[in-house]
This record gives structure tokens, sequence and C-alpha cells, in this order.
């Protein structure tokens, strides 16, 4: 049976069999000066361009927006409508969100109102797009801190 690729993240390596004592000796007495040269020296891994760095996007945090929000994981969890044990997960590092998960989080951040009132809105709309009854108290979201 093969492992999963998220057991396989968490497995212990035991790093001093890498090496031999010499070899982690002349590592650990070189200066940030040769490691950042040899860093650049390395064909296989180039340092990123200005253009490539600026390209790039932070990967949503989702411990973190939640307790910008104010909010217990179960309460987060209920009002996006996420699983909970999927946000234990994200927070823990046992998964990563998807792509999916990840622009929702991003949305979730920038406009948390938008995502609450896309969420009511969905619940109480039927079949035949009629309303299922009257309107809920549109949920609380604590001001986001800037």
């Amino acid at each position: 049976m093969k492992d999963s690729p998220d057991r396989a993240a968490h497995e212990h390596v035991d790093l001093s069999t890498l090496m031999s004592e010499t070899e982690w000796a002349r590592l650990q007495a070189m200066t940030e000066e040769e490691i950042d040269q040899n860093a650049l020296a390395d064909p296989d891994n180039p340092p990123l361009t200005d253009e490539q760095l600026s390209r790039m996007r932070r990967v949503p945090n989702p411990r973190e927006i939640r307790e910008q929000m104010g909010l217990t994981q179960r309460a987060f969890a209920k009002q996006f409508q996420i699983a909970l044990g999927t946000l234990r997960d994200w927070e823990q590092g046992a998964r990563r969100p998807d792509s999916a998960a990840k622009a929702y989080l991003r949305v979730i951040q920038e406009n948390p109102h938008a995502v609450l009132e896309a969420l009511d809105q969905t619940s109480r709309i039927g079949h035949h797009g009629g309303s299922q009854g009257p309107a809920r108290a549109e949920p609380t979201v604590p001001a986001r801190s800037v």
C-alpha cells in the first residue's frame, strides 16, 4: 500500500545520516555570506526574480483569519459553512486548503460580511426561487483590525 503525501510529509527524517560529521562541521562553520553565495550558485534552485516574487500570492492562514475576526473554531466553521474537522486540519497543518478553499478563505478575509450575506441568501432560496420564510438575523462578524 502506498503512503499518502500527507503521511510522507510528517515522517521523521534523521538528517545526521545524510552527511558525515566532517560535512556537518563544515556546514555549521559557514558564514551567512558563504551560505548566500552557495545558495545563489545552486543551478537546481535559482533565486526568484523581483518579477517572480511580485506574482506570488501568500497562502491564506485560516487560523490568522479566524483569530482576526475574534471567532472560535466552532463559530467560524458554522458561520462560513466549513466542516469543523476540516478547519482543524487546516489550522494544525494536517491538511492544506485546496485552490478553491484558498480562494474562499481570501474572500472571507477581505469581505466576511458579503460571504455571510451570500450564504444567508442561499439558505433562504427555495427550489422555485422563493423565500423559505422570514429573514434571519444577520450574522455578526467583528470588525477587522487594520
